[in-house]
């Protein structure tokens, strides 16, 4: 946390692409995000149509939608990240960015969901389930975070996600 009671990720946290590459989360610092963690065979799969169309809407005002496929939650994305990719595009026409499959729960969380659990409530704390969304703004601020019945296409999310544009 910062001194005026900001949460700022560390933008040298590392994370891996789904097609391999290496990058950090400090990559993404110069748009505003929508880190969401997905799953494939969850009840709310359905929403990758929804983060498809915010994605394609507000790219071009310097937001992005970043999925992190996880198989925490029931087992729900148990795909390799080549069958995970495929999925997305074939199924949802997905083009905004996608993490490798990582660990958000247990022991050993991915650093990212490590940091963004160990954030204070309602800003971070524990994922409950797939789908849970965090807003990051420019800069790594994190702004937000939204349980998984908030979908795509809500007018609270929304209206978050355009304050965080316009905020930068």
């Amino acid at each position: 946390m910062t001194t005026d009671g900001r949460f700022v990720l560390d933008g040298s946290i590392g994370v891996r692409m789904i097609d391999g590459s290496e990058a950090a989360i400090g990559d993404f610092f110069d748009r505003v995000v929508l880190l969401v963690n997905v799953a494939s065979a969850c009840g709310f799969t359905g929403q990758y149509r929804g983060l498809q169309v915010l994605h394609s809407e507000l790219e071009g005002r310097g937001f992005t939608i970043l999925g992190a496929p996880c198989n925490d939650f029931l087992g729900q994305e148990p795909g390799s990240d080549e069958e995970i990719r495929a999925f997305c595009e074939s199924r949802f026409g997905v083009t905004f960015p996608l993490l490798s499959k990582l660990s958000i729960l247990g022991g050993d969380p991915h650093p990212l969901y490590g940091a963004l659990q160990g954030m204070d409530a309602p800003i971070g704390g524990r994922v409950g389930w797939n789908f849970t969304k965090f807003l990051i703004g420019r800069g790594g601020v994190v702004r937000a975070k939204f349980v998984t019945e908030t979908t795509p296409g809500s007018r609270v999310l929304r209206r978050e996600i355009l304050s965080a544009i316009e905020d930068s």
